[in-house]
């Protein structure tokens, strides 16, 4: 968090598979009760109802605010900044971001989404909450993660935000971002996922561990059965081709480009393509763009200020 005069800034980065703020990240799964569920660990309470934090997968959409999952998932990050400062109560402004070409057609409604309420009260882990909502600054995914660095960039580079639900890729020359180079794409981690599950699924007739999949994307590798390790990465190979196919269509040149690689699908490229070591950087702080938020908004914050 970035804290100004009375305003704190809290960067959220809503992502499709986890929800990332500054200092803290958990699992982007949240599920409903009506009554006060069993086991109560990360339950928050908000609105008369109980809310698991980190159970289950949000399925991926591509409008956030179209229903409350994303404001409660929010609300616990934002509690979670809180409590690292000892806080329980906060005037809050909140920087968010949104794929890279669906920021300007969209912003407008996510930042209403976001501050739909002014004053919110709420519980989290039994510790109870008040904050003010000052305001929702927006911000395009994948510049974030690199705005600090952005102004010393030389000749031409190139930025591929990998999510979970999408792909950003985005021109950077001399230092500026290209408005006329920036692409968004429905090609996220999720899809190597899809096409790992099935390749097991149709080998064996039955559904691979979450977990154990997830092990070999980050790592490379699991303890399973070799034929079945080769498997899946084979489909992560697979995607990774297609993935570095669609860069190349839109302009990337490994020997003339600098790569930048950011987002959790960045370990997927790392362990299952051969990449050019010399032309690619990755921006391996899974924090990076909730730091981004807060660093822009705090930028133009600041700005306003001494006007």
């Amino acid at each position: 968090m970035i804290k100004l005069s009375n305003n704190i800034i809290i960067g959220i980065d809503h992502g499709y598979g986890n929800i990332k703020t500054a200092n803290h990240i958990f699992k982007a799964g949240i599920v409903c009760y009506d009554h006060e569920p069993l086991f109560t660990g990360d339950m928050l309470v908000y609105d008369g109802r109980y809310y698991i934090i980190g159970e289950g997968h949000k399925e991926y959409i591509n409008r956030k605010e179209t229903d409350d999952d994303y404001y409660v998932l929010m609300l616990a990050g934002i509690a979670m900044e809180l409590e690292s400062e000892g806080l329980t109560a906060a005037d809050i402004t909140i920087a968010a971001g949104l794929p890279l070409t669906w920021t300007s057609g969209q912003k407008a409604e996510f930042a209403k989404y976001l501050t739909r309420n002014e004053e919110v009260s709420f519980t989290f882990r039994k510790v109870e909450y008040h904050i003010r909502i000052l305001g929702a600054r927006i911000y395009p995914q994948g510049y974030a993660a690199i705005a600090e660095l952005a102004p010393s960039m030389k000749g031409v580079n190139v930025i591929a935000d990998i999510g979970y639900g999408t792909v950003n890729t985005l021109f950077i020359v001399d230092g500026k971002p290209q408005i006329t180079r920036m692409f968004t794409e429905d090609f996220g981690a999720f899809k190597c996922v899809q096409a790992a599950r099935a390749e097991y699924s149709k080998e064996h007739g039955a559904n691979l561990d979450d977990s154990i999949l997830d092990r070999i994307l980050i790592s490379g590798t699991a303890d399973i059965a070799k034929d079945d390790l080769k498997l899946i990465r084979n489909a992560a190979s697979r995607y990774t081709d297609e993935l570095f196919r669609r860069l190349r269509e839109h302009g990337y040149d490994e020997r003339t480009m600098m790569l930048y690689i950011t987002g959790g699908g960045g370990c997927i490229v790392k362990n299952f393509y051969r990449f050019n070591k010399d032309r690619t950087a990755f921006i391996d702080d899974i924090n990076a763009a909730a730091k981004g938020y807060e660093y822009l908004a705090g930028l133009q914050m600041k700005v306003g200020e001494s006007k």
